[in-house]
């Protein structure tokens, strides 16, 4: 059995799937940030030849499953969103709560960070970008404020201070009261650095293929344009044809490949986000490959 964990981290999901496939079950582990497969590296060490390390992108996964000769998987596992270590690590500029420089890039060879957005973008990109990947209501004012600070040659280097400019933006009598009144505008710098929808799209779009007859996908997600993508990818997959409702008989040869063994997301419980508060928005969807 060949399992496949896109969002290795530090190995948790990875360490119970090698565990309850043991003695021969393997897996194919991906994480394109480097900090997070070293971790999983000694996590996982005990596993041995079980378990293939490869840092990239999981929408590549069309290309690194070729290069390793592997034609089909028994099961394939996201769990999507920023990992605890990474918020942890204060320099990698995920969190507001400790002052870092502007990054929030998962993998830190590529160029463009939040500091290029949040600097360099105009007013009308930088708005778009808040409302549509953050669906910050509050768009036009926060992008007004940073627009002001950015004049006169003074760019916004900081979290905490980015931190600073999106709270003063918010009148004080609609801040979140559950939330941080920075986060939606963090999470859509993140989205937009990282292009987390567009490599969910495209991995949606390629890992489905792969799958041998009653394998499990199962994607964990945390914000509804995420678990929006994942419902719409599953529904298509699980209906097939997509010609026009007018036409006679199927042209596009689109087969059923899916079914949905979840209407409707799995939540936590309430035990497990007094345990772990950030798993208070998590959402799980599951589909198994069909037989024929």
């Amino acid at each position: 059995m060949l399992y496949f964990d896109g969002t290795l981290g530090s190995g948790g999901h990875a360490q119970a799937i090698l565990r309850a496939s043991s003695p021969a079950g393997r897996l194919i582990g991906v994480d394109w940030d480097e900090e997070a497969l070293k971790v999983a590296r000694i996590r996982l060490k005990e596993f041995g030849r079980r378990v293939i390390f490869v840092r990239d992108n999981f929408k590549n996964v069309g290309r690194f499953l070729k290069s390793l000769n592997v034609s089909s998987l028994d099961g394939a596992l996201l769990d999507l969103g920023v990992s605890s270590e990474q918020l942890e690590q204060a320099d990698r500029g995920f969190s507001f709560l400790s002052e870092a420089r502007l990054d929030m890039r998962m993998d830190r060879r590529k160029k463009r960070s939040a500091f290029h957005l949040v600097n360099r973008l105009n007013a009308s990109e930088l708005e778009r970008l808040i409302r549509q990947y953050g669906e910050e209501k509050w768009a036009k004012k926060i992008v007004k404020a940073i627009i002001l600070r950015r004049t006169g040659g003074h760019p916004i280097t900081t979290t905490t201070e980015l931190a600073g400019i999106v709270n003063a933006a918010i009148p004080r009598t609609y801040r979140p009261k559950r939330i941080h009144p920075a986060t939606r505008c963090f999470q859509a710098l993140r989205i937009a650095v990282n292009d987390e929808l567009g490599n969910l799209e495209t991995f949606l779009r390629e890992i489905v293929r792969f799958l041998t007859p009653g394998a499990k996908i199962l994607i964990i997600s945390f914000h509804s344009l995420e678990d929006r993508i994942v419902k719409r990818a599953f529904k298509s997959w699980a209906e097939g044809c997509e010609c026009p409702p007018h036409l006679p008989k199927c042209v596009c040869g689109r087969e059923k490949m899916l079914k949905i063994l979840t209407r409707s997301p799995i939540i936590p419980s309430p035990e497990e986000v007094r345990e772990n508060l950030r798993s208070r928005s998590a959402k799980l969807r599951v589909a198994e490959r069909r037989l024929s």
